[in-house]
């Protein structure tokens, strides 16, 4: 293990990121929340959090469901006050690789890196959700499930927003408005 050349003592918490090993960010961040309750440092750490997204998917029965996306797949935020103690706990917990920095003296994150990952999430409450559709108005689409399976038409609407199409098809002889999610219908 390497030891920075200059005393790790600093005044105040600070944010930090640590590289750790993909798909088990959620373990490593328990993990070291139990050690710090067992070494009595919790007077030293703020929050630990893994930055995260929350983005809206279409399945293929049309459902919506809203899942929590890892913004930095591999890294944690951690909010503490770097002394000796507390960077020997981080750096022995297993599946931490070490801290992002230069010369394996830890880095804080600056101010403007902090209000931007942390008022992420506020921000992508704000914006609606869209749903990329690669279709244009005045395509000539094919139907490829539902009640309407094998019929051809036009898009009339495009609604990104709900992810929905509304294709005008022939039915007896008269131009009938369909509304399908845009993945149930495919490019002629």
């Amino acid at each position: 293990m390497v030891v920075p050349q200059d005393s790790l003592e600093s005044s105040g918490k600070q944010w930090y990121v640590l590289k750790v090993q993909s798909n088990r960010e959620r373990t490593i961040r328990e993990a070291l929340l139990k050690r710090i309750r067992v070494e009595g440092l919790s007077n030293f750490f703020g929050e630990i959090i893994i930055p995260t997204e929350k983005v809206a998917e279409k399945t293929k029965g049309g459902k919506k469901r809203v899942v929590e996306r890892k913004l930095y797949p591999g890294y944690i935020m951690v909010n503490m006050e770097l002394n000796d103690e507390t960077w020997y706990l981080i750096r022995d917990t297993s599946g931490v690789g070490d801290f992002t920095g230069t010369a394996g003296r830890p880095v804080p994150m600056q101010e403007e890196e902090i209000n931007r990952m942390l008022g992420l999430e506020a921000a992508n409450e704000v914006e609606p959700e869209k749903v990329k559709i690669d279709f244009d108005t005045g395509d000539m689409v094919k139907i490829k499930e539902g009640a309407f399976e094998g019929f051809e038409g036009t898009i009339d609407i495009i609604d990104e927003s709900s992810g929905k199409v509304t294709v005008l098809i022939e039915i007896f002889g008269r131009s009938t408005q369909v509304e399908l999610d845009y993945w149930q219908a495919e490019r002629v």
